[in-house]
């Protein structure tokens, strides 16, 4: 294992992270503030408790799991898109490293980026809601396994796309509405039954889920159910990027 080249890929990707502080980290902790002050405290207060949970702290799995998501995507795609856009790509290829090691850079830099704003996004909670993490070792285990496994998607998102257009199509016109639509502002349990049927083929119900039953001891999934699907879609973005690899799929062209 070539430690020296992941550190090299690493280190590359997480200096960018720290050129740009005000879009890597404080953008989205101003936007997901703007939720816990609008919902959590303004409307909030207004409404009832939802499994005898405040509103406020009922939403805060579900956007910290959005954020979590969008940016694991985006700083993914961004990391191995700018070397296909500029050619240097072909160094990365040429480099001795394999496409293991190179994955572990990119991906590592992604996912620990993700963490830390997921990290700082619940300490930025508690300024407006009061909250408590019930199982904090299972809510540290989403929070890790969601980062990984969608930096990973993102990685396979910036490979396939050729166009800084296609960056934001997945993630903006799917990834969005199948968070809100997943349980974020509410418990899928409120839902006609019909649309609670539908609502399972929704793939970030159970990641919201897994992550409030971290939190509260309540969720819509069974927690083992939310943890296999994640481990499921975490061994098919790795079984695609082998894939990608083994074929040259838009790297070699």
């Amino acid at each position: 294992m070539n430690f020296f080249g992941i550190r090299a890929i690493y280190n590359f990707e997480m200096a960018r992270m720290r050129r740009t502080l005000m879009q890597s980290v404080a953008s989205p902790v101003i936007s997901t503030s703007l939720y816990f002050v609008v919902f959590g405290s303004a409307i909030g207060s207004r409404m009832g408790a939802i499994d005898n949970i405040s509103y406020g702290a009922y939403i805060i799995p579900g956007l910290v799991m959005l954020s979590l998501l969008m940016q694991s995507i985006s700083n993914a795609s961004f990391g191995i898109y700018m070397p296909k856009f500029s050619g240097t790509i072909y160094e990365v290829l040429s480099a001795p490293v394999s496409y293991v090691e190179v994955v572990l850079g990119y991906v590592g830099a992604a996912a620990t980026k993700s963490v830390i704003l997921g990290l700082i996004i619940l300490a930025t909670a508690k300024l407006f809601v009061d909250y408590s993490v019930l199982h904090p070792f299972w809510m540290f285990f989403f929070l890790v396994v969601t980062s990984i496994t969608f930096s990973l998607f993102g990685f396979i998102i910036g490979i396939w796309a050729d166009g800084f257009e296609k960056l934001q199509i997945i993630p903006m016109m799917i990834v969005t509405p199948l968070v809100f639509l997943g349980g974020t502002f509410y418990s899928i349990d409120m839902l006609p039954e019909i649309w609670q049927t539908i609502s399972l083929f929704n793939p970030v119900v159970y990641l919201i889920s897994g992550f409030r039953w971290a939190f509260y001891g309540v969720s819509d999934i069974h927690v083992g159910i939310s943890a296999g699907m994640i481990l499921l879609f975490l061994t098919a973005c790795m079984a695609t990027i082998w894939w990608i690899f083994k074929t040259g799929y838009r790297l070699r062209s």
